[in-house]
């Protein structure tokens, strides 16, 4: 079987790629038709009279096309509107039957198909991947109790504690309206003016400005469902809950450098890297852990428990590995499935439930709306991608788009022609009810005072940060903040994260114009590692190497790197001044895949440096060197083979591993490029 496809099967042993295959169409090799059906004889010219003529409105073909195509662009997406989807499947590690009920979290090694859309929240469809943005990280299950939609962000938090603001945020967050700029960025003055007079932003503002929100890839890249849920076992005891994606290759971002120039030369590279992943069979894994918190014991901390711009740090309430997502399948037709595929946070099973989390809460109608929009009505769960693989009946009925053909006569509840069937289903049985949580207290639109606290964790993600870390948000505070016309503004928003911490705050403040803060320090005691890139896992599998040769190479030499670094799933390309081949010393060849002016450093996380000889010596010289300087000036490790010692000079650069006298050179860039920064260089 094609390892790209996958044939991922729920706990009933029902395929999503099976039920997709019947609405597949392969079109190579046939004759051009109408969509009725009528083969087209002539599929170049409209009808005229004459060769000079008038188009004719007899030709209803040429109509039909250019009608088609003028209707083919749906509405998109308001906020995450730049995404990418892969097929996939869930595998569990342990029963969770003591906390759940959900049918796909019952038997240790059963398997459930998933489909997965990242995307960014800012820019349009035409944006880029990389820019400083929120990115959405949502899963359909498609299991036996029918589809469940997880959907998640790469922050653990939420930008405010109720859903009444979130239009505003979003609208701050928008291009400015007077002039629809800037594309993909919140350095504009709309968003920091909402910053600032919105404080309970300001720890998701901290996650913002850090290295989380400039993944190297969605392989590479945490996601939080964010909300509190509620598991419910088979004996009606809750649990809550909360969700979290762990990549097993590691959390690792962009340097802000790199991820502009990167929106430029190559603005798809998130999903071109996901892509050709899935596609040379190193398929992405992200483990799903949960954190279990007893009804009993919500008060172990000092902040509500409930309060969206707040998570459970790790070292209070552990995660615990409950199973294994692999991304196996690339899409067949990005509109069909991607775009086209609906998430909606009311999706759920039986066994996992709602809380009072506010924001949670007031996302229960608004997916639906979204999609009734976008996907021409009520009947976008019949579109293929849709489908859930369980059955589904019910007494709704036509609208735009309906593909069913209900034909019973009966089409209402309650009835005695059809002995009131369709009929709900027992909780007992498997029907999903509503946990019945206590409820009281008068009608009142405030806001809980237990949400009051806006700089604690703040503060704790600040001071959990390493010295690299910092330094890095401080450089995105200066960035996005010079780019913020009013001064006032800026001095708000210093004022503001003084309350984070006034070194930082000081330093920003000088760096954009700003009068220096003039709140006090605040002790800041608490961190939490685990948010920390500092103490993420590190591999060379499926880096990108770059081989920056010429002709007249060490044959034996280069072919054992090369080697060597394919052994260890490291993908490698070979980059030189034209395609096709280069010519060994030895006379050996190896076949070029980039050019010098086809690809640029920043896409790469590493360089072997071979040289070699040129036509135009100058200008391959100078182009290895700019090669060398990006990647130095980025902290990236590189292999200097024996050919290539003359590029770079001193040999004791930390990084920087020379073949030359390094009877271990293969093991020892290997060792580099899994360290893949090298931050005290100089």
């Amino acid at each position: 079987m094609d390892k790209s496809r996958g044939n991922n099967k729920n706990v009933d042993g029902n395929s999503k790629n099976e039920q997709l295959d019947q609405y597949r169409v392969e079109n190579t090799g046939k004759r051009i038709t109408t969509n009725e059906g009528l083969k087209v004889a002539n599929n170049d010219a409209t009808l005229k009279a004459g060769a000079r003529g008038p188009v004719l409105m007899q030709d209803f073909h040429f109509f039909q096309k250019q009608m088609h195509f003028d209707t083919e662009r749906i509405p998109e997406r308001v906020v995450h509107a730049r995404g990418f989807g892969v097929h996939g499947e869930f595998e569990l590690y342990k029963s969770m039957k003591n906390y759940t009920k959900a049918g796909f979290l019952q038997e240790p090694g059963s398997t459930t198909p998933v489909f997965v859309r990242f995307s960014t929240v800012q820019g349009g469809k035409g944006s880029k991947d990389t820019a400083r943005d929120i990115r959405g990280f949502a899963v359909k299950f498609y299991t036996a109790e029918g589809n469940y939609d997880l959907l998640g962000l790469q922050f653990p938090i939420f930008v405010l504690h109720d859903a009444f603001k979130f239009v505003d945020s979003q609208h701050a967050l928008k291009p400015e309206p007077h002039n629809d700029m800037p594309t993909a960025s919140a350095a504009h003055d709309n968003f920091w003016d909402f910053v600032a007079n919105n404080q309970e932003s300001a720890h998701f503002v901290m996650w913002a400005m850090s290295d989380r929100a400039l993944p190297r890839s969605w392989r590479m890249m945490e996601g939080f469902p964010i909300h509190t849920f509620r598991f419910e076992n088979e004996q009606g005891k809750a649990t809550f809950v909360k969700f979290h994606w762990k990549p097993t290759l590691g959390v690792h971002s962009l340097l802000m450098e790199e991820a502009q120039i990167i929106g430029g030369v190559d603005p798809d590279y998130h999903r071109r890297d996901i892509r050709e992943a899935i596609e040379r069979g190193a398929y992405p894994v992200f483990e799903l852990g949960v954190q279990l918190l007893d009804e009993k014991d919500t008060d172990i901390f000092d902040f509500d428990f409930l309060d969206p711009t707040k998570f459970w740090p790790e070292e209070i309430v552990p995660v615990e590995k409950i199973g294994k997502m692999t991304l196996n399948r690339n899409v067949d037709n990005f509109f069909a499935e991607t775009e086209q595929v609906a998430f909606d946070v009311t999706n759920l099973v039986p066994g996992i439930n709602f809380t009072d989390d506010p924001i949670l809460q007031g996302r229960t109608f608004t997916y639906k709306i979204t999609q009734q929009h976008r996907l021409g009505g009520s009947n976008y769960p019949e579109i293929p991608i849709n489908q859930s693989l369980c059955p589904f009946h019910n007494n709704q009925r036509d609208g735009f788009k309906r593909h069913r053909i209900d034909v019973d006569q009966v089409n209402y509840f309650q009835n005695s022609i059809a002995n009131n069937t369709p009929g709900p289903t027992p909780q007992e049985e498997g029907g999903f009810a509503h946990y019945p949580d206590k409820v009281e207290g008068f009608k009142v639109k405030e806001i809980s005072e237990s949400f009051n606290d806006f700089f604690s964790q703040a503060r704790l993600f600040w001071n959990s940060m390493s010295p690299v870390e910092k330094q890095h948000i401080i450089e995105a505070f200066s960035f996005e903040l010079a780019k913020v016309d009013r001064p006032a503004i800026r001095q708000q928003v210093v004022d503001m994260f003084v309350n984070v911490d006034k070194e930082m705050a000081t330093i920003i403040a000088d760096n954009v114009g700003a009068n220096p803060p003039a709140g006090d320090h605040v002790p800041v005691t608490a961190s939490s590692p685990a948010v920390s890139q500092a103490h993420t896992p590190h591999y060379a599998f499926s880096l990108r190497v770059g081989v920056l040769i010429g002709n007249g190479f060490k044959g034996e030499e280069v072919r054992k790197v090369i080697d060597t670094l394919q052994q260890n799933g490291v993908f490698v390309e070979v980059i030189s001044e034209k395609l096709g081949t280069v010519t060994g010393a030895d006379n050996s060849k190896i076949k070029v895949t980039k050019t010098f002016l086809s690809t640029h450093s920043v896409l790469f996380d590493s360089f072997y440096v071979v040289g070699g000889s040129s036509d135009n010596q100058w200008e391959f010289d100078r182009y290895i060197t700019e090669f060398i300087n990006d990647a130095y000036k980025h902290y990236k490790p590189m292999g200097i083979a024996t050919t290539a010692a003359t590029y770079i000079e001193p040999d004791n650069l930390e990084g920087i591993v020379f073949a030359r006298n390094n009877a271990t050179f293969n093991q020892d860039f290997v060792s580099a490029i899994t360290k893949r920064r090298f931050w005290n260089r100089k």
